[in-house]
């Protein structure tokens, strides 16, 4: 096998489709850019089949698209793009909350517990970077336990693209503070094996993220 990309857990395609999917999120490739297959295939030490084929996948999503006679074209994620994800999490994971109150084991539940305490201890310390990570494996594990396969895969994506304005939302004055306070009442409810009221605190959780997001200033 050529030095490059490696096999493991996931096929080539898979494996060069996130690392395009990472560069794109993380700005190394920008909205205009261009990505030539061949040249991408060299950087990788691959050949050019699974690199058309992440491009493929790339196009799917929406991050690039394919223009006659220009190639591919870096489309990247828009501010709209970030504010639709948002409200389609606060329509979705209203019913993410009620499976997983329902279907959560007790392990699942300590880890949000001691997150939840995590998060306070890293708030009080400034660190916004463990509790943006804090953050993440929170609602993954309320993911993980509607033990839905496709409303996981669904809602995960949706984590992984607006990682980054989330991050940046949390440092905006107080929000890191509302935000403990959130997952505390998310917490309690779900402790307490109350449906609707886990579903209202995860909603209203989701709600002010968005909000938050649409006061920040645009690029």
């Amino acid at each position: 096998m050529k030095k490059g990309v490696s096999q493991g857990g996931y096929s080539l395609r898979e494996k060069i489709f996130l690392k395009l999917r990472q560069d794109i999120l993380d700005g190394r490739y920008k909205a205009g850019d261009s990505l030539v297959e061949l040249k991408l295939a060299e950087e990788m030490g691959v050949s050019r089949t699974p690199v058309r084929e992440a491009i493929r996948q790339l196009e799917l999503e929406g991050l690039v698209s394919c223009i006659p006679n220009k190639g591919v074209v870096v489309e990247g994620i828009s501010r709209q793009d970030i504010e639709d994800i948002y409200a389609i999490r606060e329509s979705m994971e209203g019913l993410a909350a009620r499976w997983a109150i329902e279907r959560m084991d007790k392990e699942s539940l300590k880890e949000l517990e001691d997150i939840c305490e995590l998060m306070e201890f890293y708030t009080g310390k400034g660190d916004l970077d463990h509790v943006g990570q804090l953050n993440s494996r929170f609602h993954e594990i309320i993911f993980e336990s509607t033990n839905s396969g496709p409303l996981k895969q669904v809602l995960s994506d949706f984590q992984y693209y607006i990682e980054k304005v989330r991050l940046a939302s949390l440092k905006s004055p107080g929000r890191a503070r509302q935000s403990l306070d959130e997952h505390k009442s998310i917490v309690e409810a779900f402790k307490s094996k109350d449906i609707e009221r886990g579903e209202n605190a995860l909603v209203e959780h989701i709600r002010n993220s968005r909000l938050n997001v649409e006061k920040m200033p645009r690029d």
